[in-house]
């Protein structure tokens, strides 16, 4: 038979991996990606590094910017 504290030990620490896996695959996901659909259902997925995909960036930036100086609908607004 365990003693007590193994059984809290274990539990936490299977906690704890599952936290770190977590968090393995909340950092894997938030890498940028770019995919663009096209006609036909096709869809392209350029490299990170191209200069396509960092245009796209430039571009995705500037809209969000834009989009956060336009005023609310309760007339808040930068």
């Amino acid at each position: 038979m365990q003693k007590p504290h193994r059984l809290l030990l274990d539990r936490v620490s299977s906690y704890a991996e599952e936290a770190g896996a977590f968090l393995r695959r909340r950092r894997h996901r938030a890498r940028p990606f770019v995919r663009v659909w096209r006609t036909g259902g096709v869809i392209d997925a350029p490299p990170v590094e191209s200069p396509e995909a960092r245009a796209m960036f430039v571009a995705a930036a500037g809209l969000l910017a834009a989009e956060r100086r336009l005023p609310t609908a309760d007339g808040a607004g930068e």
